[in-house]
């Protein structure tokens, strides 16, 4: 048996088929219903609709990989992306990521001015801790050599100080719009723990690796690109704060079945215009 999606458009619908709810997807894993959300069926449909209703996925946000790892290091945890980007913003627009000689003591000073985000003036979070990352790392990203792969430049920037698994995975797909890493973030880390991809006792800290490659091999099981899904599911869970209060219950909830309806065949409108 199988499900199907209908993916509006403008002149009509796109019809996507899928195995049924209870096929196994890989192993402790099902495709789940497509209309339950965050089923494994749910975001190969989400993949599939933005690629019919959005632009080509460009990850990029520097012009340099030097401009690319101060844009990273300056979001992430705890750090809303607007203010991020505002900072970097500020950063490349004052000549700190040209390539000439900055000092901590610059960088630090350029953070702790008040940013203006959407018309409101926002300090930056941990302004002495990242001057110090950034002075650290932008020498060594201006004389990076050129990489081929997105986990041998993950690799390489592991060795920068204040640059972690997931900040060196995000420059890598960034840059190289790698698909062979994975941004492990707290979305992702939800969703895998709700869908049954990732037990419960891996963290990120001690098991990137293996949670990584779990991750990859979702996505080569669903046949979308990893930067393509982990896109979606980032950009949906940091757009719709319901949607994360829905998988923290649904995570707290010790014991309890899921939701998820699983029916013979489902048929599904997502109303994407294009």
């Amino acid at each position: 048996m199988i499900q199907t999606a209908a993916i509006l458009t403008r002149t009509g619908s796109i019809q996507v088929e899928l195995p049924s709810a209870n096929v196994e997807l890989m192993e402790g894993v099902r495709w789940g219903s497509v209309d339950a959300f965050p089923t494994p069926a749910y975001w190969a449909c989400q993949v599939v609709a933005r690629r019919l209703v959005g632009k080509p996925a460009g990850y990029r946000l520097g012009r340099t990989l030097a401009e690319e790892v101060a844009a990273c290091l300056l979001g992430g945890h705890g750090i809303p992306a607007t203010v991020g980007l505002a900072a970097y913003d500020r950063m490349r627009e004052r000549g700190a990521l040209s390539g000439g000689a900055v000092c901590e003591a610059d960088l630090e000073a350029l953070l702790k001015e008040p940013l203006n985000v959407n018309g409101r003036s926002i300090r930056y979070r941990f302004a002495a801790q990242k001057a110090r990352y950034l002075a650290a790392a932008l020498p060594l990203a201006h004389a990076a050599p050129k990489f081929e792969a997105g986990r041998q430049l993950r690799d390489w920037l592991l060795a920068v100080p204040g640059i972690g698994h997931k900040t060196a995975s995000w420059i890598a797909r960034n840059w190289l719009d790698a698909d062979d890493v994975a941004i492990l973030d707290i979305h992702i880390m939800r969703v895998g723990q709700t869908i049954g991809l990732f037990p419960k006792n891996l963290t990120v800290e001690r098991h990137y690796a293996e949670l990584e490659d779990r991750f990859l091999r979702l996505s080569t099981s669903l046949d979308v690109r990893a930067s393509e899904l982990d896109a979606v599911i980032w950009w949906e869970m940091a757009s719709s704060p319901l949607t994360v209060r829905h998988l923290i219950d649904h995570l707290r909830c010790d014991g309890e079945e899921g939701r998820q309806r699983s029916p013979k065949h489902v048929q599904t409108e997502l109303a994407l215009s294009l």
